[in-house]
């Protein structure tokens, strides 16, 4: 029996689960403008889509400029942090996870709290790159994770 829910969530980006599977409908919601006549506007986001022919380091340029740049403070941190640590390391296969992890699901809540476990990754999310980011929140080493890392760490040779 597929039954679905709609979810309303914090920054009010919609999702919709179904049962069995997740389908996520890329969208945001939010207040109308007064004139409109509507109470409430919906507004269709287009498809993640993967770009198979992106060279590496483009990729990983784009992705930790997508990874500090976010809808919402907490995942700038953790997501600036993580990147600076670990995009440098990945395989090409990782970067695709990573890429699909921050740009598919259109509410950055959801990734948020999939990282800290506040809820359950989805398991079309869940792979190596998630358990990484997992780990990477626990903050084992007690670091003070309070702003993104100054962007002089680019010009860096990677360790």
């Amino acid at each position: 029996m597929a039954a679905t829910r709609l979810c309303s969530l914090p920054g009010r980006a919609l999702c919709w689960h179904v049962l069995g599977s997740v389908r996520l409908q890329r969208g945001y919601r939010g207040d109308s403008p007064t004139d409109s006549g509507k109470d409430v506007l919906e507004i269709p986001l287009p498809p993640w889509q993967e770009r198979p022919d992106e060279p590496l380091e483009t990729k990983r340029a784009r992705l930790l400029y997508e990874s500090r740049k976010r809808g919402m403070l907490e995942n700038c941190i953790l997501l600036s942090l993580f990147a600076k640590e670990n995009l440098n390391h990945m395989s090409e296969q990782q970067l695709n996870l990573y890429d699909r992890l921050i740009n598919e699901p259109s509410n950055d809540w959801d990734i948020y709290y999939w990282a800290t476990e506040a809820k359950p990754t989805p398991a079309e999310f869940e792979n190596d790159v998630m358990a990484m980011l997992r780990e990477f929140a626990k903050n084992k080493k007690r670091e003070q994770r309070l702003r993104q890392p100054d962007l002089e760490y680019l010009f860096e040779s990677p360790r």
